[in-house]
């Protein structure tokens, strides 16, 4: 039976259709609201407007659920890996062993720039963001490939394998490279051999001749935080690129409006502010137990908990809590040598037994603790969200896709505004005004 709300205007009844998603998600169909009734909706920020309709993942924010296409990000952290992952994002399905070999060659052998391209990233002062440079050098890139980046949709749709792996490439070379020029050293160049997060490092932190050794446990931290952040739904930077893409731009435009979103300290930004948090408390020889009484009373701000969505403990903080141990542990290290690890576990405890925390749902998310991993693999502070970047690629990819491919070719953003301006007012000449 077709379900139906019905909404009072005065004395006339509208009647609304229900949409129900796969996991019993229940949503007020208002797209002939305006035309049908005159009125629109407000609900500033979206938190409770749905703009589309996605296969691509599910999250419940009340029960601490994320999954990938149905697959428990919990299983997929555990048991796959970044590039098998991102194949399934994007496709809908884990590949086959033909497919995953076919994905990844593709990917390493469209790790390679464009000569020319390296004067554009040697042309950025060494004091620019990374994330400013790498959203420029993105949409860039595209120059390089007339027939991919053609904002004919049908075009982008036929060359759209192509198109994803060599931007899921090619950002991490790119991030890579702008981060040799602006600390002065020469470019290194991916090797055959290494997966794709062994490349990144190499690529980061290699001399010409000394190639780094990197641990397999480190290599796995990385690559388990870039799956991680893969996607998760309709965010500010996912929702930029699809407004982006629903005016007809093509993938490569649209992408790098979504660095552009995930700049913000708001979004890509946040585990910065977890860092510098930790740093503060430690460099004043604060303890956990002051800090957290000053949060409670409005005298600062804890970073790293709490989240728009999830009102449970982040999955994928548990997930990157576990990892954290392990990075420390293959630097042959204790968690004990680790400062600002020992002033995070101290932190994390207390909250997670205060009733003023929980009553509040401030569990550590996913920011909390990527930061602290990153920190330990030695990438600055400034390049934290490039790495977000890196990760939320193929989401963004696959997001873009399934707008593209929308069976009504996906209908162009464009929100309504509640108008609260002056009325109707006429020109005075600049003599007569007081």
């Amino acid at each position: 039976m077709k379900s139906e709300i019905n909404v009072t205007f005065g004395n006339r009844t509208y009647k609304t259709p229900v949409i129900i998603g796969t996991e019993g998600e229940h949503a007020v169909d208002i797209r002939k609201l305006r035309s049908e009734t005159g009125f629109i909706t407000y609900d500033e920020g979206y938190a409770n407007t749905g703009s589309c309709e996605s296969a691509i993942t599910f999250i419940d924010g009340e029960k601490g659920i994320l999954r990938f296409r149905g697959y428990p990000i919990e299983e997929l952290a555990e048991r796959s890996n970044f590039i098998e992952s991102a194949y399934l994002v994007i496709y809908g399905d884990l590949p086959k062993m033909g497919e995953l070999e076919d994905f990844r060659n593709r990917i390493l052998l469209n790790s390679g720039i464009h000569e020319a391209l390296r004067s554009i990233v040697a042309g950025f002062p060494p004091s620019a963001h990374p994330m400013a440079a790498l959203s420029a050098m993105l949409n860039a890139l595209g120059c390089y490939y007339p027939e991919l980046s053609s904002n004919d949709r049908q075009q982008g749709i036929a060359n759209f394998d192509h198109t994803a792996t060599v931007l899921i490439s090619k950002v991490r070379a790119l991030a890579a490279m702008s981060h040799r020029y602006r600390t002065g050293l020469p470019v290194v160049y991916p090797r055959r051999g290494f997966n794709y997060c062994e490349n990144f490092l190499h690529m980061m932190f290699s001399y010409p001749g000394e190639d780094i050794q990197v641990h397999p446990d480190i290599a796995k931290a990385l690559d388990t935080l870039l799956l991680l952040h893969i996607d998760h739904e309709q965010n500010c930077s996912t929702s930029t690129v699809r407004m982006v893409g629903s005016g007809g731009a093509n993938l490569f435009t649209s992408v790098s409006a979504g660095v552009c979103a995930l700049w913000g300290p708001r979004h890509g930004g946040a585990n910065q502010a977890v860092i510098e948090m930790l740093t503060e408390i430690n460099e004043r020889g604060e303890s956990v137990e002051n800090f957290v009484e000053k949060v409670k009373k409005g005298e600062c701000r804890l970073m790293g908990f709490g989240h728009r969505v999830y009102k449970n403990y982040d999955p994928r903080a548990k997930v990157l809590s576990r990892q954290a141990e392990k990075i420390v542990s293959a630097m042959g290290a204790k968690e004990a040598d680790d400062p600002l690890l020992v002033t995070a576990r101290k932190l994390e405890e207390i909250a997670l037994n205060d009733d003023y925390f929980k009553s509040r749902n401030l569990y550590p998310n996913v920011d909390f603790y990527s930061g602290i991993i990153l920190r330990e693999l030695g990438i600055p502070v400034d390049m934290f969200p490039v790495i977000f970047a890196m990760g939320r690629m193929p989401g963004w990819i696959a997001q873009w896709r399934e707008m593209a491919m929308a069976p009504s070719g996906g209908k162009i953003y464009r929100p309504r505004q509640i108008y609260v301006g002056e009325n109707e007012r006429h020109f005075v000449p600049l003599t007569e005004r007081e």
